[in-house]
């Protein structure tokens, strides 16, 4: 075992009495002695519930015969901290989660890990972590949150707030409305109810084969969702004595298996980053024309939150991953699972119990998957757009360029009512080093939904949107404004063309205007000159990297 290195021979007994002074004993040291990784923080919704979950993964290593070490992995609520300062953070936070997993796990020579976690950022950061260290692995996702419900109503949160916030701005809804949505949008633990960021990604991680099946969809604070904790916690110990590792799961195979299933959903558009980050830490090249050649042969078969109508609960209850993977069965790989099966197996098992919310190809929502990667001299490293959310009368749009260089900029223009039908929101230098940490844009985008423009009014950036985003929102604009990609020169009143059937984002201005602007543009100094923002700002790739630190 790789904890040998820590626990045997003569020279290691200063180790072994340090390792006596936590309460193991010498039969406790012949065990493999497992890290659980845990995102728990009472700040997050998604992980005020992992308290009980860690019992239950502990439970199972120790059914299994490994001896289970805790330790902690710093979480960022990104709703929490969305539309300030806070929101550079997230996609920075991702890289200190990998780094940390690799320091603990290689500083104390553990054998396996279980990582519990939920969130946007928390969860890739977990999976790159695993895959760049390459020792036994599972993830345990700690489960959606329920729907909320008022009035009859059935509410999510991002509909029911930043939505709300901006219909309650133009009077549709009473303050006191908006007050009630506040209170019962978010009923209680677990990630928010669509399929956002943290949902999107739970589901890929079963996928590619690093949770158990039926770990991404099943509820938080459920029986099933425990069960699942205590397999994992046992599933780890056996996976170190077979010494079967993340490598031997996440490969290009299984990486587009998760493609897949992200287009067949309609899952966020951060996926592409996180992917592209996970394959770089696998050694696996994977490109952003891999995501659209996907994209353009699977059937869009899911209408969930925010672009549908139905939340997580109502895949899980449909028959959760399994029957996605069922459905989408022609277009996978038969790759393993951390359980021991493999993708067609799992898949074969399973049951659709609702062929609406998990539709045939014959009635898919789209022809498409969800997500669309466009190119054009705006984007010449390419730009993605969610386009399962966008209505089809905005698949083709020509608008006036509305140019800001800071999201609250934009926020202020939307919410004071100056952006009009016709208008392109371009937001800049918000990208992985220009914002810095590639901010999301979910209150803007919203907002724009909120007041009714969504099928009038655009929104371009080199920053990134919510899971939670609809309409024809373009992010990951690469190369980004403070590298000097042209969405740099953009100017007030320009004429900007979108075609996402296409694959088209274009300025529609000669290269010598283009060429012209470039001379007298300068370099904008970084936002953030200390701390550890100004070391990621100089360390970060592109978006169409995936964002990883060089």
């Amino acid at each position: 075992m790789r904890s040998d290195k820590i626990k045997k021979g003569l020279e290691r007994v200063p180790h072994r009495a340090l390792l006596h002074a936590t309460g193991l004993s010498n039969k406790d040291l012949a065990r493999p002695f497992i890290g659980v990784a845990t995102s728990f923080t009472d700040l997050i919704p998604g992980h005020v519930g992992m308290r009980d979950l860690e019992r239950f993964i502990e439970r199972g290593v120790c059914y299994g015969g490994g001896a289970p070490f805790f330790f902690g992995i710093p979480g960022i609520c990104d709703g929490i901290a969305m539309g300030h300062l806070g929101m550079c953070y997230p996609m920075a936070l991702r890289e200190i989660v990998a780094d940390t997993i690799e320091t603990v796990c290689n500083a104390h020579q553990l054998d396996g890990i279980v990582c519990l976690t939920n969130c946007d950022k928390i969860t890739p950061g977990m999976l790159m972590g695993v895959a760049r260290l390459n020792i036994p692995s599972i993830i345990v996702t700690a489960g959606p949150m329920l729907g909320g419900h008022w009035n009859k109503k059935r509410l999510a949160f991002v509909h029911d707030t930043y939505e709300g916030m901006a219909r309650a701005k133009k009077g549709d809804i009473s303050m006191k409305e908006l007050s009630c949505l506040e209170m019962e949008a978010c009923p209680g633990a677990g990630s928010c109810q669509g399929l956002y960021t943290a949902n999107t990604m739970a589901c890929l991680t079963e996928t590619m084969g690093m949770s158990i099946p039926g770990c991404g969809t099943a509820l938080a604070g459920s029986a099933k969702k425990r069960r699942i904790a205590q397999e994992s916690g046992e599933r780890i110990v056996d996976l170190v004595r077979k010494d079967i590792k993340p490598k031997d799961i996440i490969t290009r195979k299984s990486l587009e298996n998760a493609i897949v299933v992200d287009m067949g959903l309609g899952g966020s558009s951060n996926t592409v980053l996180h992917l592209m980050a996970i394959a770089h830490e696998a050694g696996i090249d994977l490109d952003l024309k891999t995501f659209d050649r996907i994209s353009k042969g699977v059937c869009h078969i899911s209408n969930i939150e925010p672009a549908g109508t139905h939340l997580m609960e109502d895949i899980e209850y449909s028959g959760g991953i399994p029957a996605v993977l069922k459905r989408l069965k022609p277009k996978l790989n038969n790759t393993l699972n951390v359980n021991g099966q493999k993708t067609f197996e799992i898949a074969d098992n399973a049951v659709i119990y609702d062929e609406d919310v998990i539709r045939p190809f014959s009635k898919a929502y789209h022809k498409q998957g969800g997500i669309a990667v466009l190119y054009g001299n705006i984007a010449p490293d390419g730009a993605v757009v969610k386009q399962s959310g966008v209505n089809e009368k905005m698949m083709k749009f020509s608008g006036r360029a509305r140019v800001f260089n800071r999201e609250e900029e934009a926020m202020k223009a939307i919410m004071n009512r100056k952006i009009k039908s016709g208008d392109v929101v371009v937001i800049r230098y918000e990208g992985p080093a220009g914002g810095p940490g590639m901010r999301e844009m979910l209150a803007p985008t919203a907002s724009i939904v909120g007041l009714g423009l969504a099928d009038s009014v655009a929104l371009i950036t080199d920053g990134r949107f919510s899971g939670g985003t609809k309409g024809p929102c373009i992010g990951h604009i690469s190369p980004e404004a403070s590298s000097g990609g042209p969405i740099a020169i953009i100017k007030e009143g320009d004429i900007i063309e979108i075609d996402i059937p296409a694959r088209k984002l274009n300025l529609k201005v000669s290269k010598e205007e283009i060429a012209k602007r470039f001379k007298s543009w300068k370099p904008v100094a970084p936002k953030i000159k200390t701390g550890y923002l100004s070391r990621y700002t100089r360390l970060v790739t592109s978006a169409d990297k995936g964002a990883v630190l060089k």
